[in-house]
């Protein structure tokens, strides 16, 4: 198994915060997860309701410049936001800018509203995974050949070239866990991202997501195992009841408790060979979770 690692799933908005407090806490908190986070993330969305929403590549970029030491990716682009010739030359430009610290993440894209009310097409589920796919097949090629002709039946490239090559390749990771979101990890994706931290669900996706890499003729062990939730985490527990008492209504912590119990959590998920953790932190901009993570957590995890 590879060593286990973690990635901090950094808010891409600041909701009610005001702008340099956002800042403040976005700063403080890639200070703090070197040497325990091995990356950073943001998701990729264009708008919640009214809350303000930061656009994910102008974003990271920005971060990833000032923080060298950690690698990026996004929890995940949407396919649909942008031209995937376009998507191979931003990517390989951020990987050679940043010396190869990107992880490009890709889905299929599910928010029907956001692209609603920015004129971007959303086809049915079916076709949006076709788009995925003939995306994946145009960014790869691109990363690795010159003068790339591409006629699909989504997009479309024509004598195109991506210098410079990005180097080395980033690992692209896609998410999902529907049957054929399944099989098209299994053709083209590095790693795998599922969300959530129910282990029996996890499980079935597991074994469903093998079952699609033996179609394919794929081992399952070159497919790297990535889970996607929250988490709530404190020294002690009346720490915690505070912090839960204090979310937002609704939060939903998949995680939660001192670093023992957290621990004790996370384990069996390691057990079936999830070995990154891309942990969202309640609580931001406190950022006690993310604090207790790097120092009481993770080294007893990252083995």
């Amino acid at each position: 198994m590879a060593q286990v690692e973690f990635g901090w799933s950094m808010p891409a908005g600041n909701g009610a915060i005001d702008r340099e407090a956002y800042r403040r806490a976005i700063t403080k908190g890639l200070e703090i997860i070197p040497g325990a986070f091995d990356s950073a993330w943001l998701s990729d969305h264009l708008q919640s309701g009214s809350d303000d929403v930061l656009e994910s590549w102008t974003a990271l970029t920005y971060l990833a410049a000032r923080h060298p030491e950690l690698k990026f990716g996004h929890i995940v682009l949407c396919q649909l936001f942008r031209n995937p010739a376009l998507l191979a030359k931003m990517a390989a430009t951020f990987q050679y800018m940043s010396r190869g610290q990107l992880i490009l993440g890709m889905g299929a894209g599910w928010n029907e509203a956001e692209c609603q009310a920015y004129n971007i097409d959303f086809p049915p589920a079916g076709a949006r995974v076709e788009e995925l796919e003939e995306a994946l097949v145009i960014i790869k090629t691109l990363w690795q050949q010159d003068d790339v002709t591409f006629l699909g039946k989504h997009h479309q490239v024509k004598h195109a070239y991506c210098r410079p090559r990005p180097t080395p390749v980033p690992p692209v990771m896609v998410a999902g866990s529907r049957p054929k979101m399944l099989q098209l990890t299994a053709r083209y994706a590095d790693w795998w991202n599922v969300m959530g931290a129910d282990l029996d669900a996890v499980k079935q996706h597991i074994t469903n997501c093998e079952r699609a890499c033996a179609e394919v003729g794929r081992n399952p062990a070159t497919l790297r195992r990535t889970l996607h939730a929250t988490c709530l985490c404190a020294p002690r527990e009346s720490i915690v009841h505070e912090l839960t008492a204090s979310s937002k209504a609704g939060a939903v912590h998949e995680f939660i408790g001192t670093p023992k119990q957290v621990i004790d959590q996370m384990r069996p998920f390691i057990d079936i060979g999830i070995d990154y953790f891309i942990l969202y932190c309640e609580g931001f901009p406190n950022l006690i979770t993310l604090e207790t993570l790097a120092n009481d957590v993770i080294p007893h995890l990252s083995h």
